[in-house]
């Protein structure tokens, strides 16, 4: 289970959404932009997927094993 962080339960506002596109957009972990946005990976990921942001990294070849 994920630890709890400052913003915990509190509302994304538009720049968390904002800075959180921005970090996934330069292939930032999803443990590291948890960090930044004092949220949970969990929250991350949730927040992601239901503002269409894609956390997978752009510069790795899909057919690449992880």
């Amino acid at each position: 289970m994920s630890k709890s962080t400052r913003n915990t339960g509190k509302s994304w506002s538009t720049g968390d959404v904002r800075e959180l596109r921005s970090l996934a957009r330069g292939n930032t972990p999803t443990r590291v932009i948890g960090l930044k946005l004092g949220r949970t990976e969990d929250g991350v990921r949730s927040k992601a997927a239901q503002s269409g942001v894609s956390l997978k990294p752009t510069n790795q070849s899909p057919n690449k094993p992880k």
